[in-house]
């Protein structure tokens, strides 16, 4: 399926909102690098193109830019942040700098006083284009993050919207439809953000919303089944939503072709190995499970760094499916299901993003390895993976569940992995996902687990001295797992929580809640 627009990126951490935002107005969309060439922007004939926010600056010596022919073929462009300062700085504008250990960086050698980051306001002073629905000299509410600023329109733009830090925190030139704003729409904390974007794509650029996730489905399954169109593969399955979705995806495009291994790494929760085995076997998959256990704690014995830790079981996950792979003839291919917020969080492969942190999905692959990869969920978020699976009828019991890291309980079992320490966190963890279910949470909530700390504190229990671990709780609301709010449970919950976790968890005397949003803070603790 052709995208109908598509989006430079040119390494913002939030640019694969931007898409969730399209592809909610019912429009497909692709993202590629924000510097390629002309021929790859234009192969696809998009009838728009947005241009996202990112790290560099436009006047320093490693700044990013588009192709040069992207400004004058006549293409509707909305450009974001860093995406506006390129737009300005291409275009005959002046982008100033931010002042740096006391030195000027912009073209006029006048560095800009004021950064903004965080809530801000704008005032729409000519609201046209897709500003056009917002009331004259109206104020929105606005989420900025930059520095650098633009300072002077190019040829033939209107000002159309100030903030404090901002002269110019959006333009519009209505004849060559090129628009920009500082600020980032595709954040929920900005005002009426969908509603701009929304105007460009439907209404600027004039494309027709004929996106469901249905089509998307029956597209991975036409596309595997031209890539693979004999010989097996191989996908391991960790219980989740994503690797189940995936599963069936590929099952429904290749049939009994496809032999799924469900890995018993050790590292999962209280009974959910024998649990989800069942509920594979009930979706007609051809899966077999393999305790490997033993091998992934062996692995991880005396391993406390959070990235090595993930590495370790990426890899162990790998080597296993090799090892099965030698057991099926012709197997060539490995599932995996990978999705957007997992790939912008451990390097941007489409563009010049901060890694944050690895994920078990893309950060233990070996280069050597023999499997190649499908992975058919790559552009989705959690929540276009769980409209997925209902398309495919798959039931609740996978796809309402909360998400669980690929890691396991090794990413909320802080310092090294012990089978004495698993055990305490799986009781703790077992009457937090209880207590969350009797309140009823489960839907309003993104996710609720425990997370055991190397931390020991004194206590006293039955009048005797106690020095023993802590958990924490931690809650939060999310709509998509880029951002997330810590959850404030009420106190009748919290207490009976805390009660239980010390009374009935061994090892564990003390009980502390997370109050940390995403960002600073990952919703996961490793």
């Amino acid at each position: 399926m052709n995208p109908q627009l598509v989006i430079l990126d040119f390494g913002s951490q939030v640019t694969q909102l931007i898409a969730r935002t399209v592809r909610e107005l019912g429009v497909y969309c692709e993202i590629i690098p924000g510097t390629a060439s002309a021929a790859k922007v234009f192969e696809k004939k998009p009838k728009g193109i947005i241009l996202s926010g990112g790290p560099s600056s436009v006047i320093t010596p490693n700044g990013l830019f588009p192709a040069p022919e992207i400004w004058t073929a006549g293409v509707p462009i909305f450009t974001i942040c860093y995406g506006m300062q390129l737009a300005a700085k291409c275009l005959g504008g002046t982008v100033e700098g931010w002042a740096r250990d006391g030195q000027a960086e912009s073209q006029s050698s006048v560095a800009s006083g004021i950064r903004e980051f965080g809530p801000a306001h704008v005032r729409f002073t000519n609201p046209i284009g897709p500003f056009k629905a917002i009331a004259p000299n109206s104020e929105l509410r606005v989420w900025m993050s930059h520095g650098d600023k633009v300072t002077v329109p190019p040829p033939g733009f209107e000002v159309v919207g100030t903030s404090e830090g901002s002269p110019i925190a959006a333009f519009a030139d209505e004849q060559r439809k090129i628009y920009g704003v500082q600020f980032h729409p595709e954040v929920h904390h900005t005002t009426m953000g969908k509603e701009m974007l929304g105007a460009f794509v439907l209404e600027v650029a004039g494309i027709k919303p004929d996106w469901n996730l249905g089509d998307f489905a029956e597209m991975v399954v036409r596309d595997v089944r031209a890539k693979v169109p004999e010989g097996n593969v191989i996908c391991g399955l960790s219980g989740g939503v994503d690797s189940t979705v995936a599963a069936v995806l590929v099952h429904n495009a290749i049939g009994h072709r496809l032999h799924c291994i469900f890995v018993d790494n050790g590292l999962l929760r209280e009974g959910e190995s024998e649990q989800v085995f069942n509920s594979y076997k009930e979706l007609n998959l051809n899966v077999t499970r393999v305790d490997a256990a033993e091998r992934f704690l062996t692995e991880l014995k005396g391993v406390t760094d959070p990235e090595k830790k993930r590495k370790i079981i990426g890899r162990v996950f790998i080597d296993v499916f090799e090892e099965e792979a030698k057991r099926i003839d012709d197997a060539q291919w490995l599932v995996q299901g990978t999705l957007y917020p997992d790939v912008i969080e451990s390097v941007s492969v489409v563009g010049n993003s901060v890694t944050i942190k690895s994920h078990h999905n893309v950060g233990g692959l070996k280069e050597n390895m023999q499997l190649k990869l499908i992975e058919p969920l790559r552009e989705l978020f959690k929540d276009e993976v769980r409209a997925v699976g209902r398309a495919l009828g798959i039931g609740e019991f996978f796809i309402a569940r909360q998400p669980f890291p690929g890691p396991g309980l090794a990413v909320r079992c802080l310092g090294e992995i012990t089978e004495s320490k698993l055990t305490t966190l799986r009781k703790a963890d077992l009457i937090v996902q209880e207590e969350v279910a009797t309140a009823g949470l489960n839907e309003e909530l993104w996710q609720a687990f425990a997370v055991l700390l190397p931390v020991f504190s004194v206590g006293v229990m039955g009048d005797g001295r106690t020095y023993e671990q802590t958990i924490a709780i931690r809650a939060v609301t999310s709509r998509d797992g880029m951002t997330a709010d810590w959850y404030y449970f009420p106190e009748e919950i919290l207490r009976r929580m805390s009660t239980r976790i010390i009374n009935e968890t061994p090892g564990a005397n003390r009980v502390v809640l997370d109050v940390s949003t995403k960002p600073p803070s990952t919703i996961e603790w490793e």
